[in-house]
C-alpha cells in the first residue's frame, strides 16, 4: 500500500500521512517508559536511575542506526516521486547491506567496551552493576532495531505510514505485558525490563520485514540491481552519513549532558530520567510530523513540484507551532503530576528537580518543533549536510553552556541552556532557507 504524496490537498495529505507515524512513535516511547514506570515503581530509585542513565545511551548509539535508515529514507522517497522504481530497489539493497555491516561492528564494540563506557559516563559505583547488565541485554537485540527501522523507513518513504504502526503497536503492548511479568512476577530486577524490550522489539523487526518481503513482492531487489551503481552508492553514503551524524551528534551532546547531570548526585539522576521520559513524549508527535513533513518535501520535490514544496512548508510551520504551544502549556501546568507517574509521591526532591526542568523546557517546545521541521526540509531538498550544521549549533551551545554555568548556577544552567540551543539554530536554520530559496526564487 503505498500514497503518492504529490497529490492532493497539500496540509490534508501531510496530517493524514503523519498521523499514524506520530501515534507510531509514541508507542515506541512506549518501550523505554514501560520500563522506566515498573523500574522505577517496584525496583526503586536506584534502578530507576539506572535505566534512565541507560536509556541515554541507548539512544545514542540507536541514533546511529536510526539516522543511517532515515537518510536512506529521503532517497527511497526522491526516486519513488520521480517514478524510478528500479533506482529505489538499486537504494535498497546498497543501503540494506551497508547499515546491516554498521550494526555488526557497532554491537561488537559495545559489547568490548561496556564497562569503559559506563566509567566515561561517571555512573556512580552504586549503579554500575545493574546499568551493565541492562546495557548488555538491551544490546543483544540491536538486529532488530536495524530491521525495523530499515524497512519502517522504507515503506514510510513510498507513501505507507500505517504498516509500521501496526508492528510497533503491537510490539509495545507486548513490551509492557513481559515488563509486568518479568519484573513483577517472576522478580527478574532489572534484566527483566531489558528482555522485555528485546522481545518485542524481535517482534517488530522480524515481522515488519516479514511482511515487506511478502506483500510488496516489487520492491525485491532484482539481481541486476544488486550490480551496485556508483550513482547509487555515492547517494545512500551521502544522505544516511549526513542523517547518522545529526542524529548521532543530537544524542552525543545528550550523552555528555548526561555525564554532566550523572555529577550532581542519585536524586537528579533519577529526576532527569523520568524527566526526559515525559519530554520526549510531549514533543515526539512534532518530530515525527517533521520526519513526515521530510518525505512529503522529498517526493514533492523528486517529482519537481516546488509550488507544493512551497505550500507545505508553510503549512507545516502553522501547524508545529499550534501543537507545540498547546503541549508547553500543559506541560508547564501539570509538571508535577506528570513525575508522579514515575516518582512515588513521597519522593518531593526528585519530583520538584524534574518538574522544574519540565517547565523551563515546556515553554519553548516552539523551538525544537521548528528545528525538527528544518531538519525535515533540508533532507527533502537534497541539503542533508545543513541538519547537520543546524544539530552542531543547537548542541553545541547546549554544551558549553551547560559545562560552562552549572557549576555557578547550579543544574538549572543545564536545563536552561537547552532551549537557548534551539533558538540559536532555529535562527540559522530559517535565514538559510531564506538565503537559498531567494536564489531559486522561490517564495515560502
Amino acid at each position: 500500500m503505498k500514497k503518492d504524496l504529490t497529490q492532493g490537498n497539500v496540509a490534508r495529505t501531510m496530517v493524514c500521512f503523519a498521523g499514524p507515524m506520530i501515534l507510531g512513535n509514541l508507542l515506541q516511547q512506549c518501550y523505554n517508559i514501560a520500563d522506566t514506570l515498573i523500574v522505577g515503581r517496584f525496583l526503586g530509585a536506584n534502578a530507576l536511575a539506572a535505566v534512565g542513565s541507560a536509556y541515554t545511551l541507548m539512544t545514542f548509539l540507536t541514533s546511529i542506526l536510526i539516522g543511517l535508515c532515515m537518510g536512506s529514507g529521503s532517497v527511497y522517497s526522491f526516486y519513488f516521486g520521480r517514478k524510478d522504481g528500479e533506482q529505489v530497489k538499486s537504494s535498497m539493497a546498497v543501503a540494506f547491506i551497508f547499515i546491516g555491516i554498521v550494526t555488526l561492528i557497532m554491537n561488537a564494540l559495545v559489547f568490548l567496551l561496556c564497562d569503559n563506557i559506563l566509567v566515561l559516563l561517571q555512573v556512580p559505583n552504586t549503579l554500575m552493576a545493574m546499568m551493565h547488565e541492562y546495557v548488555w541485554i538491551i544490546f543483544m537485540g540491536m538486529i532488530f532495531v536495524f530491521l525495523y527501522n530499515y524497512f519502517s523507513f522504507l515503506l514510510r518513504a513510498l507513501g505507507n505510514s500505517v504498516i509500521p504502526l501496526w508492528f510497533l503497536g503491537i510490539a509495545a503492548v507486548m513490551n509492557i505485558i513481559l515488563d509486568l511479568v518479568f519484573v513483577v512476577k517472576f522478580s527478574w530486577g532489572i534484566g527483566g525490563a531489558a528482555w522485555a524490550t528485546v522481545i518485542a522489539q524481535a517482534f517488530s523487526g522480524v515481522g515488519i520485514a516479514w511482511y515487506t518481503w511478502i506483500k510488496e513482492p516489487d520492491l525485491r531487489p532484482g539481481r541486476e540491481n544488486l550490480r551496485f551503481r556508483k550513482r547509487s552508492v555515492t547517494e545512500i553514503l551521502r544522505f544516511s552519513t549526513a542523517a547518522c551524524i545529526q542524529q548521532s551528534v543530537m544524542n552525543f551532546g545528550i550523552l555528555m549532558i548526561q555525564g554532566l547531570v550523572n555529577s550532581f548526585g542519585t536524586a537528579v539522576m533519577a529526576a532527569f530520567a523520568a524527566a526526559v521520559k515525559i519530554d520526549s513524549f510531549a514533543y515526539m508527535p512534532a518530530q515525527e510530523f517533521g520526519n513526515a513533513f521530510s518525505i512529503f518535501i522529498s517526493q514533492n520535490h523528486g517529482a519537481g513540484r516546488k509550488d507544493r514544496v512551497d505550500q507545505g512548508t508553510l503549512s507545516a510551520v502553522k501547524v508545529s507551532i499550534l501543537f507545540c504551544l498547546a503541549v508547553s502549556a500543559a506541560v508547564f501546568v501539570l509538571a508535577p503530576w506528570l513525575m508522579m507517574i514515575f516518582v512515588e509521591a513521597g519522593e518531593q526532591e526528585i519530583i520538584a528537580i524534574g518538574a522544574g526542568y519540565l517547565r523551563i523546557e515546556g515553554a519553548f517546545y516552539c523551538g525544537i518543533g521548528l528545528l525538527f521541521l528544518l531538519y525535515g526540509y533540508y533532507r527533502g531538498v537534497e541539503k542533508p549536510e545543513m541538519s547537520v550544521v543546524l544539530t552542531v549549533i543547537s548542541l553545541g551551545t547546549r554544551v558549553v553552556l551547560a559545562y560552562t554555568l552549572a557549576p555557578l548556577a547550579g543544574v538549572n544552567a543545564i536545563w536552561w541552556a537547552i532551549p537557548v540551543g534551539w533558538v540559536l539554530a532555529d535562527g540559522a536554520g530559517f535565514l538559510y532557507m531564506k538565503k537559498l530559496n531567494s536564489r531559486k526564487k522561490i517564495t515560502i
